[in-house]
């Protein structure tokens, strides 16, 4: 991590020392996934320019597109007013943020009404996943 870490200091982790990212197109506005940061993803992800998340399933930093090739790049950086939500705004290389091969990870839709309510997929596959992970 860098030396001077000032702009860390106004982040809010939760006790895990994690703070979840909202990935947004930045041409689009389309929210193409949500994913959790630690400090030094965050500092990764300033010092390089792409988006780099903290994997809670794999207990390590996951450098979005590092198997798929899907990598974000990012362009501007903002912080929720009270400190405990990163969105990044990024430029998703491949046009798939999804490890389903879809653009979104948000590719399904609540239809209908309370009782009767279902998910409906919305978004088409782009590229077939085993064609993405080898």
């Amino acid at each position: 991590m860098t030396q001077n870490s000032s702009w860390l200091d106004a982040i809010t982790f939760d006790e895990q020392g994690l703070i979840p990212a909202i990935a947004q197109d930045v041409k689009t506005g389309t929210i193409l996934m949500v994913a959790w940061m630690n400090a030094e993803a965050l500092d990764e992800t300033v010092a390089t320019g792409r988006a780099v998340y903290w994997s809670r399933s794999r207990k390590r930093l996951w450098r979005k597109g590092e198997e798929s090739g899907h990598v974000q790049i990012v362009h501007e950086i903002r912080l929720d007013c009270d400190g405990d939500v990163i969105l990044l705004k990024v430029q998703q290389e491949g046009g798939i943020a999804c490890h389903t091969g879809r653009t979104s990870c948000f590719f399904r839709r609540l239809d209908g009404t309370a009782g009767r309510a279902t998910w409906t997929t919305v978004d088409p596959v782009l590229k077939d996943p085993k064609d993405i992970y080898k």
